[in-house]
């Protein structure tokens, strides 16, 4: 499974969202882009993404910039991939529900079901409020704490 860029980019901008709520005032793209190293016009692409799925409000003018649109506990980082890249598990494009395959390639299809289900398993159960407060839950550190994770086979 790859993490495109878009939603790297997509998460750590919203997660600039969430750190800087505290503040009232809306946050203009250029300052996400300048502070996260993200190119500024992909940026204002993916805010456009983001803003459709309902990520994030805009607001134009002086005094416009973006927010959050909910609360960051209400914000799974598998709302935000969702709402910049579509399904988070695809094979060949298509959702592994959507898969059919005969003779010995059958038993594919469960494995490809068991994959999405453990990558949603994590990306649902990660907030951008978790993430913010750098509080991810136990079976998240407990997966990255293992020494194998941080091993290219």
């Amino acid at each position: 499974m790859r993490i495109s860029a878009r939603a790297d980019y997509a998460v750590r901008a919203v997660l600039e969202l969430a750190v800087r709520q505290g503040g009232g005032d809306p946050v203009k793209a250029e300052s996400i882009a300048t502070v996260q190293d993200i190119p500024h016009k992909f940026l204002e692409g993916i805010l456009g993404d983001l803003r459709r799925g309902g990520i994030v409000d805009s607001r134009r003018g002086g005094g416009g910039g973006y927010r959050l649109a909910r609360d960051p506990s209400a914000i799974t980082v598998a709302d935000v991939i969702r709402a910049v890249d579509g399904p988070i598990v695809s094979v060949r494009g298509e959702r592994p529900t959507g898969l059919t395959y005969t003779g010995s390639a059958q038993p594919l299809l469960p494995l490809w079901i068991a994959l999405r289900a453990n990558v949603r398993r994590i990306l649902e159960g990660v907030t951008i409020a978790d993430i913010a407060a750098d509080a991810l839950p136990a079976p998240v550190k407990e997966l990255a704490a293992e020494p194998a994770a941080w091993e290219n086979p």
